[in-house]
C-alpha cells in the first residue's frame, strides 16, 4: 500500500509507510530461513486466517505462498459475494489494483530481455505525440523515470480525468496541462498515469496494444488462465470477487470499478493460482518450468532502488529516511544486513485489496487477495506469516496497526475537499441568485467542458465527458451542493461554487487534483 500525498489515490498501492518499516526492521535482524520455519509458519496460517477474516468482516480472500520453487499453501476463503453461497477458491479472479504494477514490471522486463525496448528508452522518442508541460522534462523522461515514479508529476495525476469517465488516450494526453512539481530523477511521487505512460510508450514501441502485449509476454506462457488486463474479461468470469465497501459496519457490494485506463498500474485482474505462478517466476529469476521465459538481469533490475520514497533530512541530503525506495513497479527495502524484500500493495477504495511481499534471496513469496476496501487485512496476513517464518511470533498486532491507519487515510481523503454532508446547515443561508443567472456552459483546460442547466424548478450539474448529471442543491448564497462518490474523494456532498461576477465555478470534487475553476464566456447569461 503505501504513500499518503493530500489525498490517497485510488489504487493507494505504494505500502503503508509503518509497514515498510516494519519489513526493514525485520530483514535487519532475520536469521536464515529454513523449511523447519516455513512449515511451522504454515501450520500456523490457517487460522490466523480464519479469525482475521471474523475480526475485519471481510467477505473473502484468497492466499499462496511460494518457497524454494513449490507452491506450499494455496487456498481461498469466505464468499465471492456477500448474500450469495458461492465460494472463494484458488481459481476466483481478484481485482488487483496496484498489485497490477510488478506484474507490469515483469512484462516491460520480458520486452527489455529481448532488446525491443530499453529501460532508458525516452518516453518521446516513442510516442511522437507525448507531452509534459515542461519542454525539458518531454525531452528527457524515459520509461525509468515512470514506472519509478519520478517524472515530476504528482501524486494524482490524471486520477479525476479517470474518475470523471475520461480514455486512456485523453487522460495522457491532457497530462500536458499539469503542473511538474518534483524534480525528474529525483522526486517520488506515486502515480497511477504516470506509471501508465511509461507502460504504453512500451507498447507503442512495439507496435501492440498493452493487454495483448500482457497475453503474449507473461499470461500465456505461464497459462495463467484466470488472469487478464481486460475490465470485460474479468467481468464475464463467471468465478469473481465482488468489490465491498463498508456500511455500518458491515460490507455491502454497491460499486464496479473499470480500471482499463489505467491497465498497466492498476487494472490487473487475477487469482491466487495464476499469481503464484508468476510468483514461482520472479524467485527463480525469470524460469518458468526450466525455461527462461524472462531474462535474469532485465528482472532483477526491477527490484533495485531507483528513488527514496520518503522526503530527505535536509540535514543528510545523501541518505534515504527509513531506507524506502520504489524500484520498478515495487517497494524496495534496503538493507545493511540481511535480504533485501520487495513488496506492493492494491486497493481500491470501492471494494479491493491485495498484497504481495518476495524474499528473492530465499525463494519466499506470499500473497493475499482480499474482495473489500482496505482494511489492511493482506499486509497482515503477509507480515504475520513473515513474522512466524523468521521469529516464530508475530511481532506486531498488524490488524490493529493497518486498521488506524488506513482509517485516518481514507478520512484524509474523504477530507481532501468539504463534504458538506458532515457539516451543520447554515442557520441563516444567504438567498441564492435566480437559477438562470448560473446556467451555461463553463470550461477548463484540463477538465474539460461542463453544463449547468435549469430543468423543472432545479439546477442540473453536467460533467465532462460525458454529461454525468447531478441534482444541485442550495447551501448558502452562490454554493450549492451535490451528491459524488469516487476513489478519491470518497461519498459525499461535494460544493459548487459559483462566482457570478467572475463567470465562474469551482467543482469542488475535482479540486484535490487540479484548479478546478471553469470559466463561463461572458456572452452567456
Amino acid at each position: 500500500m503505501p504513500r499518503m500525498p493530500r489525498t490517497m489515490n485510488r489504487c493507494f498501492v505504494v505500502t503503508l509507510l509503518f509497514f515498510s518499516l516494519t519489513l526493514f526492521s525485520f530483514a535487519q535482524s532475520q536469521p536464515p530461513i529454513s523449511a523447519e520455519s516455513v512449515n511451522s509458519a504454515l501450520a500456523d496460517l490457517d487460522s490466523y486466517i480464519r479469525s482475521s477474516l471474523t475480526t475485519t468482516k471481510v467477505p473473502g480472500v484468497a492466499v499462496a505462498i511460494v518457497y524454494n520453487g513449490k507452491v506450499m499453501f494455496l487456498r481461498g476463503y469466505g464468499v465471492r459475494k456477500v448474500g450469495e453461497p458461492a465460494q472463494v477458491d484458488p481459481d476466483t479472479a481478484f481485482e488487483i489494483a496496484s498489485f497490477s504494477k510488478p506484474i507490469a514490471s515483469s512484462i516491460i522486463a520480458s520486452l527489455v530481455g529481448q532488446g525491443k525496448i530499453g529501460w532508458d528508452d525516452r518516453v518521446a522518442d516513442l510516442d511522437p505525440g507525448f507531452q509534459l508541460s515542461s519542454a525539458e522534462t518531454t525531452r528527457q523522461v524515459t520509461i525509468r523515470d515512470f514506472l519509478s515514479h519520478r517524472s515530476g508529476l504528482a501524486t494524482l495525476s490524471g486520477d479525476m480525468l479517470e474518475d470523471l469517465g475520461y480514455s486512456r488516450p485523453q487522460i495522457l494526453y491532457r497530462m500536458r496541462y499539469l503542473p511538474l512539481p518534483g524534480q525528474l530523477g529525483k522526486t517520488y511521487a506515486y502515480s497511477n498515469f504516470g506509471f501508465t505512460t511509461g507502460a504504453i510508450a512500451a507498447s507503442l514501441k512495439v507496435g501492440k496494444p498493452w493487454e495483448e502485449i500482457a497475453d503474449e509476454q507473461l499470461y500465456k506462457p505461464l497459462a495463467m488462465t484466470e488472469t487478464s488486463s481486460r475490465f470485460s474479461d474479468y467481468e464475464n468470469n463467471p468465478n469473481k470477487a465482488a468489490l465491498h465497501i463498508f456500511v455500518d459496519g458491515q460490507p455491502v457490494n454497491r460499486f464496479v470499478r473499470e480500471a482499463d485506463a489505467e491497465s498497466p498500474a492498476g487494472g490487473v485482474s487475477s487469482s491466487a493460482r495464476d499469481l503464484a505462478k508468476w510468483m514461482q517466476l520472479q524467485l527463480d529469476n525469470g524460469k518458468w518450468n526450466g525455461k527462461q521465459i524472462i531474462d535474469a538481469a532485465a528482472l532483477v533490475e526491477t527490484r533495485k532502488p531507483e528513488v527514496c520514497r520518503n522526503p530527505p533530512d535536509p540535514a543528510k541530503p545523501n541518505e534515504c529516511p527509513g531506507n524506502s525506495y520504489y524500484g520498478l513497479g515495487w517497494d524496495v527495502g534496503k538493507e545493511i544486513q540481511g535480504h533485501a524484500e520487495i513488496s506492493h500493495s492494491g486497493a481500491f477504495f470501492q471494494g479491493a485489496a491485495t498484497a504481495v511481499y518476495l524474499v528473492p534471496d530465499e525463494h519466499l513469496g506470499v500473497l493475499a487477495l482480499t474482495n473489500a476496501m482496505p482494511v489492511g487485512l493482506p499486509e497482515a496476513i503477509c507480515l504475520h506469516f513473515l513474522d512466524m517464518v523468521n521469529y516464530g511470533k508475530e511481532q506486531h498486532n498488524y490488524l490493529a496497526l493497518a486498521g488506524n491507519a488506513l482509517s485516518a487515510m481514507i478520512k484524509a481523503t474523504q477530507d481532501s475537499s468539504p463534504d458538506y454532508s458532515t457539516m451543520p446547515a447554515p442557520q441563516n443561508p444567504a438567498t441564492a441568485k435566480p437559477l438562470s443567472v448560473y446556467a451555461g456552459k463553463y470550461t477548463n483546460k484540463y477538465f474539460g467542458d461542463l453544463e449547468v442547466a435549469v430543468e423543472g424548478g432545479r439546477l442540473i450539474l453536467r460533467l465532462p465527458p460525458r454529461g454525468a448529471y447531478y441534482e444541485l442543491s442550495h447551501w448558502d448564497g452562490d454554493t450549492f451542493t451535490y451528491y459524488f462518490a469516487s476513489e478519491n474523494t470518497g461519498r459525499g456532498r461535494r460544493g459548487a461554487k459559483f462566482s457570478p461576477d467572475k463567470n465562474e465555478v469551482l467543482i469542488e470534487s475535482l479540486a484535490p487534483e487540479n484548479n478546478a475553476v471553469f470559466t463561463r464566456s461572458p456572452a452567456q447569461p
